[in-house]
């Protein structure tokens, strides 16, 4: 038996590449305010007063268009490559040789998430839990499309109940606290309970203080300005928390519901192009419609709120965050290739193709950059800038990202973290340096297996 050897590059499909690589640049999008700013300042535009303005303004356009929904393509074609390298192993190979590919493959890539997290310090790596949540979609590499879909939408709706009863959870304990407070404002005495009721939600009123929060960030900055070492002994309790707690809370079935829409969507023909233009409008039009409606009901109750999550309960009644991302990341996806086919912008499609392609590497390659500007071991920017000044930041690191992957894949066959991804994954050292130029694809391609990220 031959052993098997990655995707060559004649082998790809370039709308997919496309894809992947506004994918992996519109991560650093949503993902810059967390590199930049302290948590209390990327979640709540009260810390920094920032309720008019440039800063007001940029943080409706990143909730409206943008939040989530990158991670959301990113997770359906990660879902899509993974089944199709399984797909392409097995009309190869029997036994058990595929999955042992597979899963030596996600084991790579989980320590490729901890080496992000714990090395690189970066709070919000993808890679762990894309690698957790990879290793449950093996039994469904054969499964119609039409069933992936109705998996997907449950757990979505799985992901939509916990996030909802985190919502009425905390209405109900601001809700007894307050009739803890009127209680005791006529002279009544309270139970044991109530003033426990009491306790908390004045704490928690306390701590929600615009004041309070900014004391908290300031002790964030500081942290962030520490050294190298320092840093990551104070970030090594959190990631540890966001890679368990947090990756059960409020990943784990998201990542796996849209895994299971890229699949479904990848088998119909829809994320390689093969639809009529009049389908992808259509899908663009009913996408984009319900997806932006959904995006400012879900803005406008959070910053009518106070950013208390408290209130949401009241404002939206139900969770809807992921549907909302579904929806816009298939705008996205319809409206690029609608360009794509119509033949536009050719040369925007290839540099974007050959960024996909690299889409391991940019990605790290962000956590490292960032942490570069931003962290107390680099030039100390951490808390600097106003909100919309961090996407000039954005736009900088897009430019050089889209150009040296321009460059590298001209000489190269792969990007340098998925060589080491590969060889790692094949156990076996392939050559890197590219002997000749492939011939340029143009316009539509045929519907040839392509891996997510490699």
């Amino acid at each position: 038996m031959n052993q098997a050897s990655p995707l060559l590059q004649s082998e790809r499909i370039r709308i997919i590449d496309a894809l992947r690589g506004v994918a992996v640049l519109g991560i650093l999008l949503m993902n810059m305010p967390y590199f930049a700013f302290p948590v209390q300042v990327a979640n709540d535009l009260r810390v920094r007063n920032d309720v008019t303005g440039a800063n007001y303004y940029a943080w409706w356009l990143m909730n409206m268009f943008f939040d989530g929904t990158m991670r959301g393509m990113f997770s359906m074609l990660f879902g899509a490559g993974s089944i199709l390298l399984l797909l392409r192993l097995e009309a190869k190979h029997e036994g058990t040789y595929p999955a042992d590919i597979y899963y030596r493959r996600l084991i790579w890539l989980l320590l490729f998430g901890l080496v992000n997290a714990f090395i690189f310090l970066w709070l919000g790596d993808i890679l762990y839990a894309y690698a957790i949540c990879g290793l449950f979609i093996f039994p469904f590499r054969k499964v119609k499309p039409k069933y992936l879909l109705m998996l997907g939408v449950f757990l979505m709706l799985m992901a939509n109940l916990r996030q909802t009863l985190q919502f009425y959870e905390a209405k109900n304990n601001r809700v007894k606290g307050e009739y803890a407070v009127a209680l005791e404002k006529k002279n009544q005495k309270l139970t044991d309970e109530q003033k426990e009721d009491k306790q908390k939600y004045e704490a928690r009123n306390e701590r929600l203080k615009p004041a309070s929060l900014k004391k908290d960030a300031a002790k964030e900055v500081k942290e962030f300005r520490k050294g190298y070492f320092g840093l990551m002994i104070y970030l090594k309790d959190i990631n540890k928390e966001i890679q368990s707690v947090v990756l059960y809370n409020n990943y784990f079935f998201d990542v796996i519901a849209f895994f299971f829409f890229g699949m479904a969507f990848f088998k119909w023909g829809i994320l390689t192009g093969e639809r009529s233009a009049k389908f992808y409008l259509v899908l663009m039009t009913i996408s984009y419609s319900i997806g932006i409606t959904l995006s400012y009901l879900i803005a406008r109750a959070t910053f009518t709120s106070n950013f208390d999550r408290s209130y949401l309960a009241d404002k939206l009644l139900f969770d809807f965050y992921d549907e909302r991302r579904l929806f816009l990341a298939l705008g996205h996806i319809s409206l690029l290739t609608l360009l794509y086919k119509a033949g536009f912008m050719n040369g925007v499609f290839t540099a974007l193709a050959n960024t996909g392609q690299m889409a391991f590497t940019n990605y790290l390659m962000q956590s490292i950059i960032c942490a570069i500007i931003f962290d107390g071991f680099g030039m100390r920017w951490f808390g600097v800038l106003e909100r919309y000044e961090i996407y000039y930041i954005v736009g900088g690191i897009w430019i050089f990202q889209v150009i040296f992957s321009q460059v590298w894949m001209k000489f190269f066959r792969f990007g340098p973290f998925e060589w080491a991804w590969r060889s790692l994954t094949y156990w076996k050292k392939f050559a890197i340096r590219r002997r000749s130029s492939p011939p340029t694809e143009s316009g539509p391609v045929p519907n040839i297996a392509t891996e997510l990220i490699a």
